[in-house]
This record gives structure tokens, C-alpha cells and sequence, in this order.
């Protein structure tokens, strides 16, 4: 099958001549094909092809000028010429690299210049190791984080400058942390912390200034503390508050049947 793409050129823009290939043989043998597999076209998939075909070439190319030749070399050649690639001017090249070392050649991207490195890497790191990350310039290197990290550690992410960040701590977080979060300035943060909040600690969001909050209360709140959302301001939690009280007399009226 060819690309649809009907030209070969390489990374400057020239045509692809076989004939002043280095791999010329191999055209033979069925090793490369042009408009398919060709390392020195400047189609990401032709030189991935390239290379999935000779992988045992990909040692002489991890300095080739073309970077996406680079990136994919790095898929295939010796762990031992890999390290310097983690210093490669491509994201793509550094990544690359980093997801076939050791881990601990991973740590040292944790500050890597391009967020979509540091969003990669997180998922190779313990939690002990993204610490250092929770306070990362990206929000959503961060938001990766909150969803990645034990809820244990979350703690130290509820005072997050994105409201998407705190949302995930909200959602995640131990519950005994959850009441430091019933202030937040976000009403998305606080209805999180308002449907995991045990029914007696709900008293405290009754008169936050969402409704959606307050609707959340007054469907979960111990009945007894109801009368105090009477008066809400919002007839949708106001129904809901009649709604319970009414379905409590039933049952009570029902048991004295």
C-alpha cells in the first residue's frame, strides 16, 4: 500500500534519488521502497517504516540534521548512545529517549522546557518523584498529576491557582481533608467537596452562595437539620427540602399505622 502522498523529497525539500543511496541494495532485497519506507524522505511514516524494516540501522542516524529521522532512530537504536539524546534542541527526540532509559534518566525531565515531555513522563514516576512537579508553571502538567498521585499526597495540591486542578483534589483527595476545601472561591470545587462530605458535615455549605451546592446539601443533610433550608432562596432547594420533609412524615405516619 502507498501514501497517498504521490512525491518522495526529503527534510531540505530535494527529490529522493535512490540512485546516490547509501541503501540502494536493500531496494532489492525489499528492505526499503520509495514512497514507502525510505529513511531519507521527510514523511514521519516512510522513515518509521524504514526503520521498523532495518532497525539494525538506527545506531548511525540518532545525529541525522532531520529530527524526525532522530525521533525515530531513537525507537530502535543502542540504549548506550541514548543519553545524549536527553539534551536533543526536539521534545519528540527527548521523549523518545527518555521512554526506553532507565528510569532514573527519566527525573532529570521533570523540568524539561516542553510541558508535553514533563506530561509524559509522569506516568514512569513513583509519586515520591512527582512531588517537585505538583508546583509545575503548566496547569495541566499539574491536573495530570492530582489524577496520578495517591490521594494521600493530594494535601499539598488544595491551594492549586486552577479551579481544574482543585477540582481533581476535591474529587480525590482524603475525606478528612475535604472541609479545607468547603471555602474554595470555585462553586464547580465546592459541589465536588459537597457530594463526598458525610451527610453531618454538610450543615457547614447550607448557605453557600450556589444553588447547586445548596441543592446538594438539602438532598443529603441529616432531616433534622432541614428547617434550616426552609427559606432558601432558590425554589429548587426548597423543593427538595419539602420533598424530604414530606417523604419523613410519610414514613413516620406510616409507622403509626
Amino acid at each position: 500500500m502507498m501514501d497517498d502522498i504521490d512525491e518522495a523529497r526529503d527534510w531540505q525539500g530535494n527529490e529522493v534519488d535512490c540512485t546516490t543511496c547509501k541503501h540502494q541494495p536493500s531496494l532489492a532485497t525489499g528492505l526499503c521502497r520509495l514512497k514507502h519506507a525510505c529513511v531519507n524522505d521527510r514523511y514521519a511514516r516512510r522513515i518509521d517504516r524504514f526503520f521498523n524494516w532495518n532497525p539494525q540501522l538506527a545506531d548511525a542516524y540518532v545525529k541525522h540534521p532531520h529530527f524526525e529521522v532522530r525521533a525515530i532512530a531513537a525507537k530502535h537504536a543502542s540504549l548506550f548512545l541514548l543519553p545524549p539524546l536527553l539534551d536533543d534542541a526536539e521534545e519528540t527526540v527527548r521523549w523518545n529517549a527518555a521512554r526506553r532509559l532507565p528510569k532514573r534518566y527519566s527525573l532529570r525531565l521533570r523540568t524539561d522546557p516542553h510541558r508535553e515531555v514533563r506530561i509524559r513522563i509522569v506516568p514512569l514516576l513513583d509519586d515520591a518523584e512527582l512531588v517537585s512537579m505538583m508546583r509545575d508553571i503548566d496547569y495541566y502538567v499539574r491536573l495530570v498529576i492530582a489524577r496520578r498521585v495517591a490521594p494521600l499526597l493530594l494535601a499539598r495540591m488544595i491551594g492549586d491557582e486552577e479551579a481544574e486542578v482543585r477540582r481533581v483534589v476535591a474529587r480525590r483527595i482524603q475525606h478528612e481533608w475535604l472541609l479545607q476545601m468547603a471555602d474554595d472561591p470555585d462553586a464547580a470545587v465546592r459541589l465536588e467537596v459537597a457530594q463526598r462530605l458525610a451527610p453531618h458535615l454538610l450543615a457547614r455549605l447550607k448557605n453557600d452562595p450556589d444553588w447547586r451546592v445548596r441543592y446538594e446539601v438539602a438532598s443529603r443533610i441529616p432531616v433534622s437539620r432541614l428547617d434550616e433550608m426552609l427559606e432558601d432562596t432558590d425554589s429548587l432547594v426548597r423543593e427538595m427540602v419539602q420533598s424530604r420533609l414530606l417523604g419523613e412524615s410519610e414514613l413516620r405516619r406510616d409507622r403509626l399505622v
